[in-house]
């Protein structure tokens, strides 16, 4: 299966967090399972360091470094994602998260999230 983090799950992800929950860790370590980190989830990053590295400690290029160095596949931001955005019902502001579920749906892939709002979007993604 082809996974999609979150940029929590992701970040619990490297950091082998005990947050991290445990069917994302059983998809994450899963041999056969691709997993995907969206270029979104690598600006989010950034933006949150520059803001209060107290609270995102790491970078964007640390978190690209750790990213690819964990194996996961990077998903770059295309116009089609964006664009797929316009599909989605409101019912979840954060921009991040919302093209975040646009790619997903675009490139066919199970969105692996915390956030039981992002559940209303249904069968691309999936909350654990």
């Amino acid at each position: 299966m082809n996974y999609l983090l979150d940029t929590h799950m992701a970040i619990w992800a490297i950091a082998d967090s005990p947050e991290l929950p445990p069917a994302a860790r059983a998809a994450i370590g899963h041999p056969r399972n691709q997993i995907w980190v969206s270029a979104a989830s690598i600006w989010e990053i950034a933006i949150k360091h520059a803001k209060r590295p107290s609270e995102m400690p790491i970078t964007g290029h640390q978190a690209l470094a750790y990213f690819a160095g964990a194996g996961f596949t990077l998903l770059p931001i295309e116009g089609l994602h964006a664009a797929a955005v316009d599909g989605l019902p409101g019912v979840h502001r954060d921009p991040f998260d919302r093209l975040l579920v646009a790619q997903a749906v675009a490139e066919s892939l199970q969105l692996l999230t915390h956030d039981g709002l992002l559940a209303a979007y249904g069968p691309s993604v999936s909350v654990v």
